[in-house]
């Protein structure tokens, strides 16, 4: 048993640490992410509102929107890239490897596939709690205003 938990340990450090360099990214099964989930990873597979937004301030994420093309033409925001779900296999290359990468969805259920696919691919990855529905809920008024404003400097 001891054994097992150094295992899931160094495969926790694997999965924190080995993402934080694009030319180390490295491929996870399915079953071992499983293996070594926890109620840390619990929380860490979840962003909110106010804490990506920060952190895109910052330069610490790429959001990327994974909605279809005409869900994305409807309304989207400037500063989030679309890759629809179903394309991101082809198009991982265009994901920045040394940020968090933040996956978004009107509410969070296809955000959680393209998360959890992008974890197993080696990327730091979350995704928005409440969705582009809750992020054009917030953004609204003065709050957007100084959102973009901040981001133009």
């Amino acid at each position: 048993m001891k054994k097992f938990g150094v295992i899931v340990m160094s495969f926790v450090a694997m999965l924190i640490a080995a993402p934080l360099y694009a030319q180390e990214l490295q491929n996870v099964t399915f079953d071992e992410y499983l293996k070594a989930f926890d109620y840390k990873e619990r929380k860490n597979m979840k962003i909110e509102i106010p804490e990506m937004l920060d952190l895109y301030k910052q330069g610490m994420v790429q959001i990327i929107d994974i909605r279809f093309p005409e869900e994305y033409q409807a309304y989207s925001f400037s500063f989030i890239k679309n890759i629809p779900l179903n394309e991101l296999p082809a198009r991982l290359e265009e994901l920045d490897a040394t940020k968090i990468i933040v996956t978004i969805c009107p509410h969070y259920d296809r955000a959680e596939i393209a998360r959890m696919y992008l974890t197993l691919k080696g990327f730091r990855s979350k995704y928005l709690v409440n969705g582009a529905v809750g992020l054009a809920e917030y953004l609204r008024g003065d709050v957007a205003r100084d959102f973009i404003n901040n981001i133009k400097k």
